[in-house]
């Protein structure tokens, strides 16, 4: 199968709501609930309602250990999406548009560009971008079209031990960026007290924190031309299993 056309979907107006925690903590990764691999929403251990958000999804992507295209989906399962593909996949992905998310002066967070929220005290456009391991890679992580923002192992081997030091690269518009924020335990230390930064060559160097799944975030805020927000956020996970003990 060449290109995928995994899963389109439009952004429909008005489906998410505004909240009263910043808007751009949040992220989205994959990981197996019930033995079927998910697409999540949130921070921390806060799994919000990612059905309600799907029409923000606008591309999933599966591919196979060379990383050729598989057809993947979306599909709504009670309180979750979960992944459907033809054939086993060994990596999917997922990119949202968040939208225009304007902050008013009483500290609450509204769906809406500066243009119709003249008193917002911060005004952004948020993007959100996931790539999830099914297995451990044989061949390096390419960058992937449409992800603005992508996290990365830098070596193919991935260390397969908690507590191991791990080397990422982060890109931007497909180029290696300074400044990232790469958060090393998304799920359980969303409050990271000293998050690595990447170097010159986009590099930095976690801890792997769990024998277990492991969701890795960079965070990066690019400048716009878009008169509506006063920048672009970004955030792109990478998460993978390390492997435990036979029962």
């Amino acid at each position: 199968m060449k290109f995928t056309r995994l899963m389109s979907a439009t952004l429909i107006a008005g489906v998410a709501v505004a909240a009263a925690a910043p808007l751009s903590a949040h992220g989205i990764w994959f990981a197996q609930r019930a033995r079927q691999l998910a697409l999540i929403y949130g921070v921390g251990a806060d799994d919000l309602d990612a059905v309600k958000r799907l029409p923000l999804v606008k591309t999933v992507t599966g591919y196979d250990s060379d990383w050729a295209p598989v057809n993947t989906s979306l599909r709504a399962a009670g309180a979750i999406p979960v992944v459907d593909s033809d054939e086993p996949v060994a990596a999917v992905a997922a990119i949202m548009d968040y939208g225009y998310w304007s902050k008013t002066p009483d500290g609450e967070w509204h769906n809406k560009g500066r243009d119709e929220v003249p008193n917002a005290t911060l005004a952004e456009h948020n993007f959100k971008y996931a790539v999830h391991l099914t297995q451990m890679p044989t061949k390096p992580v390419p960058l992937l079209e449409g992800h603005t923002l992508q996290l990365v192992p830098a070596d193919i081997a991935i260390p397969q031990k908690m507590g191991e030091p791990m080397k990422v690269r982060v890109y931007y518009k497909g180029k290696p960026v300074a400044g990232a924020t790469v958060m090393q335990d998304y799920v359980n230390d969303p409050d990271e007290a000293a998050p690595a930064k990447t170097g010159p060559d986009g590099t930095a160097t976690i801890k792997l924190r769990n024998q277990g799944i492991n969701v890795l975030m960079a965070i990066y805020v690019g400048q716009t031309t878009d008169k509506k927000v006063d920048h672009e956020e970004y955030r792109a996970s990478l998460s993978f299993v390390l492997p435990h003990l036979p029962e």
